[in-house]
């Protein structure tokens, strides 16, 4: 069925050119009537056959007489590639434009719209240092057992939740925080931010925002817009954290006392159980609702999870 191929061919050329807009209308005709039970009356299909299969006679006589004896049988294996090439690439755009990936919710390996496959590396939940894009196991990510509670958060009776966990110092979390944080301006949504402190250098700054948390709660937001603007070095420097903290308006003397308390250690301590619980394989991974996307993603997989 060559007429198939010529009318998705030259139908798209046929665009820029009037000439391809000709034979677009002929291919047009012809798989019209061929569907109809009526035979291709254009010429077409046959011009078709005799300029690919006289191309390739000139090239090799063989391999020419082969082709036109068997042009029907290839016509029709060739339009059925192209036609489930076109699907699957279907498929992949629409689980791009849904999830990010062409693959389905985390799924990973390669996807033409992401050849690079920005949108599913993670930093590993044991080593900060390094990324992965090996599969995880997404099927064990679940908030079920975990008490959000215990996070500060900047609405807890709303009707959206926005649970992300994500680590200070690692490379695709801070890629993700400020398309993630879009969510927070919402006045519909619950935002937390539990930090899984997978480097040992930066499990102080738990202790810190729980303290900011005690003293002001709508500072939080402030204090983690302050670290994932500085960088790497930087975040894992308790100086650079003071300061950051006296930049939001509190005294960087109260909150370094408070962090050294032994209950708000516990507390850290705990909320990183907490976090462990949901299965956490790699950073970024949020929960939107109770679903979770692991990966940097665009706003529009994030947004599309609100009710």
């Amino acid at each position: 069925m060559i007429c198939i191929l010529a009318l998705i061919v030259f139908g798209i050329l046929g665009i820029f050119s009037a000439t391809h807009r000709k034979i677009a209308f002929e291919a047009f005709d012809c798989v019209f009537k061929r569907i109809t039970l009526r035979k291709c009356d254009t010429g077409l299909d046959q011009r078709l056959k005799s300029q690919i299969t006289g191309h390739l006679m000139r090239k090799n006589y063989k391999a020419g007489a082969w082709t036109f004896k068997h042009f029907e049988t290839l016509s029709w294996i060739f339009t059925i590639i192209f036609i489930t090439s076109m699907v699957y690439a279907g498929i992949g755009g629409y689980n791009y434009y849904l999830y990010g990936n062409c693959n389905g919710p985390n799924a990973e390996g390669f996807c033409i719209f992401d050849p690079a496959g920005n949108n599913v590396k993670y930093s590993t939940a044991s080593d900060s240092a390094s990324c992965s894009t090996q599969a995880g196991d997404e099927m064990s990510l679940s908030l079920l057992a975990v008490d959000t509670s215990l996070f500060p958060q900047t609405n807890q009776d709303a009707e959206n939740q926005v649970f992300f966990i994500g680590c200070y110092a690692c490379e695709y979390t801070r890629k993700a925080y400020p398309e993630i944080r879009k969510l927070s301006l919402r006045d519909d949504t619950n935002f937390i931010f539990a930090h899984l402190p997978v480097k040992d250098q930066t499990e102080f700054i738990s202790d810190v925002v729980n303290c900011v948390d005690a003293k002001n709660p709508k500072k939080v937001l402030e204090l983690n817009d302050l670290m994932f603007s500085m960088n790497v070095t930087q975040i894992s420097e308790k100086n650079a954290i003071l300061d950051a903290v006296k930049n939001i308006g509190l005294n960087p003397d109260e909150v370094e006392q408070c962090a050294a308390k032994n209950e708000t250690k516990q507390l850290s301590q705990k909320q990183t159980s907490e976090i462990k619980e949901t299965g956490v394989y790699g950073t970024p991974t949020v929960f939107i609702n109770g679903e979770a996307v692991v990966g940097p993603k665009p706003f529009r997989v994030y947004k599309r999870l609100l009710k």
